[in-house]
């Protein structure tokens, strides 16, 4: 009896000590996007002289005014090409995924395999070549280069997710249809689609995500008509001084589009990792 009081009262104490420690993490963790927030709110000369952390004594949204300014073209440009390089990948993605997980043809196998490589293929192992193709193509510094980059790039990591999904989609759904005289295009359009809403919005999220936040083929593909936020950022800081608070202001603003997703599309994205995870079981 002193045992199975003691049992309870000791997995009441690892939970506690199991809450303190996450606490902890969490804390550590926001921390810094809290003081991002902070500085974010206060004029140049408080910032000097607060705790980063610390609420500012007068809040201000002037820092905000001014980072706009230098961000609005910018962040519109990274929304055109992150829509872009997104549905493009996605629509190649879903397609090739179709194909993959529903129809079987001679070395099927191999060229999942190779969709497969390419997903962990660094982007430096392709820079080179991949810039002189662009520049061949005339595509330099421009949004259709920039989202071509992307869509191609991002089509082998779609296929590998709606492949996992597509797998679990009955086939009885697909003959049915092709009895009823469906074509492959036509069965994509109202069977697979409708049927797979939930990894979709999955993969948009993860695609827009990526794409938003990346810099590499942004730096080195695009120039000044061309320029998304992430590049554009560095602008911000001064060249004799830095003002920490319109830097701050202007990551919030970075941040904000992919928080805005997130808080529409999150609940939608958890039911597509579970989904894909007992897919993959």
């Amino acid at each position: 009896m002193q045992n199975a009081v003691k049992a309870p009262a000791r997995y009441r104490v690892l939970r506690g000590v199991f809450y303190i420690i996450m606490l902890v993490f969490v804390v550590l963790y926001l921390l810094p996007f809290w003081g991002t927030i902070t500085t974010s709110l206060k004029t140049s000369s408080e910032v000097l002289t607060s705790n980063p952390v610390a609420l500012p004594t007068e809040p201000t949204l002037d820092a905000y005014g001014e980072a706009w300014e230098t961000l609005k073209q910018p962040l519109l440009t990274s929304l055109i090409i992150t829509l872009g390089g997104a549905f493009g990948s996605i629509f190649l993605g879903s397609i090739c995924a179709y194909g993959l997980s529903k129809f079987r043809f001679k070395f099927d196998n191999l060229f999942f395999f190779l969709l497969t490589v390419a997903i962990y293929l660094p982007y430096q192992a392709i820079l080179v070549p991949l810039l002189r193709t662009i520049n061949f193509l005339g595509l330099y510094d421009t949004y259709a280069g920039l989202i071509l980059i992307h869509t191609v790039y991002g089509m082998p990591m779609c296929t590998s997710m709606f492949r996992s999904f597509y797998a679990d989609l009955p086939d009885r759904l697909i003959q049915q249809a092709m009895v009823d005289g469906n074509g492959p295009w036509a069965i994509y359009r109202k069977i697979v689609l409708p049927n797979t809403t939930i990894a979709t919005v999955t993969v948009l999220v993860f695609q827009c995500t990526s794409i938003w936040n990346e810099m590499l083929f942004a730096l080195t593909m695009g120039g000044f008509e061309c320029m998304p936020a992430t590049i554009a950022l560095n602008q911000l800081v001064g060249t004799l001084s830095a003002d920490f608070n319109i830097q701050m202001a202007g990551s919030i603003l970075l941040t904000l589009p992919v928080m805005v997703l997130y808080m529409f599309l999150g609940k939608y994205l958890i039911r597509g990792y579970m989904a894909g995870a007992v897919t993959a079981s």
